[in-house]
């Protein structure tokens, strides 16, 4: 469905809320909502700025409300991803400043579904304007008459994008424990100088009337706020100055807490790095004599800035025995993580090499960029079609001089058999003359492709190969390929090491026997040649080579063909 913006802009509804649709129809999503408020002094911490704390419960009220205007029930925080602060505390003051924030419900799965969630700030009297973060937070419906929540529509090309990759952002939760265990057992102690129990703070809140939401709970902000406030005092116990908080990783909240509770908030520095140290921050609950209630956890990173806003050198912390060693070891796991999420996913893709090096450990986030790079190449309306053949079709995009072209095609072959065949890349030669063969190591391929000019060398790839089945109806199956860098596959003589950005086939069931089949990939100095004939008019190989896959699929399509879960 075409659609074009009420005003100029591009097209993001989160900026431009209203569209008009092909039908005419005016459209806003029915799930937005807005949050405006202006920083009064009691706001502020005491440097004047906005309290993280403060910002934490606009931000929660705001996405809690959007996520009721869709279940039309009751809904509790579950989860919030990490935060990252982009323009913040010197910049955000009393009186002049105006916080501005934006939900909106991405996708709903059984029960529960992801708010995204904007943050923006503009100065009253300059008119100026600076983004400050981007959240995404999990909310669960606490009954719906339907036993489950009603599915979200997409209806603009950003909210098909964020639908659709909603579904890894609920991949990567799921599986981020058992990163951290992965990791754990390559950690190393270091031994520094200041003891971690010198950080150590507990405080006790009283959970009043003022404290609870319209459900009657303590409201999920407020604890994020209290959090904020321990996590605070704990970073200036060790550097003896005013701490700059920049990212919180994922809060989580593991059960509820209601008016009468004392909730206990807990808060030690679980290790210094040299600009930067973790807090590790904890809420438990509990009422009269009853025991505690384990709230929710998070870990907050902060720096110390000196008066040229530049980080300063922090000191090491001296883990305590146990629990001390293992937070300490936890720390280092989480700023890995954290530091593959910010140059994998994080960085615009001018950003970052092409081929991103590859272990085990950031496996699933290059397979998250992977997947994701592809939805949202898909996702785009724009294609122009530049040639067509026997129900083949070629179709080209030029964005911000980036070249990125797409096959298209049907085969009378059940998608899921599809998707199966294609993700082998071990047997792409048999219908794909620029594949002549792959060694395969999990999901890693290297794949050598013929020279298209003589004389010349041909040219090598390391491509790893995600591999998705759709979540519901309006999901296809997807089959992403990019380009790593493996230790044990260096380049050599004989070929020249090409790099694909972001490739992979789209598979839609069009019926219990036909699919639709669309092949992307946008155009390194690598791929080009095989190709700018195609795009140029001067030959149609591109129809040779998809009626050999066409071909390829009906002859297997009663094979049986197997993949690993891994691969799934």
């Amino acid at each position: 469905m075409s659609i074009m913006s009420c005003e100029k802009g591009d097209g993001d509804p989160m900026e431009d809320p209203l569209f008009i649709l092909e039908s005419g129809e005016v459209y806003r999503n029915p799930t937005e909502v807005k949050m405006s408020q202006i920083v009064m002094p009691c706001h502020a911490n005491h440097c004047g700025e906005l309290s993280v704390g403060q910002l934490l419960k606009w931000m929660d009220s705001t996405a809690c409300l959007s996520a009721e205007r869709h279940a039309g029930s009751p809904c509790i925080t579950a989860s919030v991803d990490d935060i990252h602060f982009e323009g913040w505390c010197s910049s955000v003051h009393t009186v002049t400043t105006v916080v501005n924030i934006k939900a909106k419900v991405n996708r709903a799965f059984t029960s529960s579904m992801e708010v995204g969630i904007t943050v923006s700030c503009e100065d009253l009297f300059s008119s100026c304007q600076w983004n400050v973060c981007n959240a995404f937070a999990t909310f669960v419906a606490r009954r719906t008459e339907e036993g489950k929540l009603k599915q979200v529509i997409p209806r603009t090309q950003t909210e098909q994008m964020e639908y659709s990759i909603a579904a890894e952002r609920r991949r990567m939760r799921l599986t981020h424990a058992e990163i951290i265990t992965d990791l754990l057992s390559k950690c190393q102690e270091y031994q520094g100088a200041v003891s971690a129990e010198r950080t150590r703070v507990e405080s006790v809140e009283l959970v009043l009337p003022p404290h609870a939401n319209h459900q009657v709970s303590t409201f999920g902000g407020q604890i994020m706020a209290w959090m904020e406030n321990v996590a605070t005092i704990a970073a200036c116990r060790l550097c003896n100055a005013h701490p700059t908080l920049r990212t919180i990783d994922m809060f989580h909240f593991r059960g509820p807490s209601h008016i009468g509770d004392r909730l206990v908030l807990k808060a030690i520095v679980n290790n210094a790095f040299k600009h930067s140290m973790e807090v590790g921050v904890c809420a438990e609950a509990y009422q009269g004599a009853g025991a505690l209630r384990h709230i929710n956890s998070a870990f907050m990173t902060f720096e110390v800035l000196d008066k040229d806003r530049k980080p300063r050198t922090l000191p090491r912390i001296r883990p305590e025995p146990v629990d001390g060693k293992r937070r300490y070891q936890e720390a280092i796991a989480r700023k890995k993580i954290r530091l593959d999420r910010k140059y994998i996913i994080s960085c615009k893709q001018t950003e970052v090499p092409l081929s991103v090096p590859w272990d085990i450990s950031n496996q699933m986030y290059l397979s998250y960029n992977n997947v994701s790079a592809l939805k949202i190449m898909a996702a785009r309306s724009n294609w122009m079609l530049s040639s067509e053949k026997n129900k083949v079709s070629l179709y080209t995009l030029e964005e911000n001089q980036i070249l990125c072209f797409k096959v298209e095609t049907h085969v009378t072959v059940p998608a899921e058999q599809a998707f199966h065949l294609l993700s082998d890349l071990r047997r792409r030669h048999e219908w794909d003359r620029h594949y002549q063969w792959a060694d395969e190591d999990d999901t890693i391929y290297r794949v050598a492709t013929p020279c298209v000019s003589k004389g010349g060398k041909g040219q090598d790839f390391i491509l790893l190969a995600s591999r998705r089945k759709p979540c519901d109806s309006r999901d296809p199956y997807l089959i992403a390929l990019r380009s790593v860098t493996l230790p044990t596959h260096p380049a050599t003589e004989d070929y020249t090491r090409g790099e694909v950005l972001c490739a992979g086939f789209s598979i839609w069931e069009e019926s219990n026997a036909v699919s639709k089949i669309s092949y992307y990939n946008q155009a390194t100095p690598g791929v080009l040649p095989y190709i700018s004939n195609d795009i140029a008019g001067l030959s149609s190989s591109f129809y040779g080579t998809f009626h050999s896959c066409n071909k390829y699929l009906e002859e297997n399509r009663d094979s049986l063909a197997v993949l690993s879960p891994s691969d799934l």
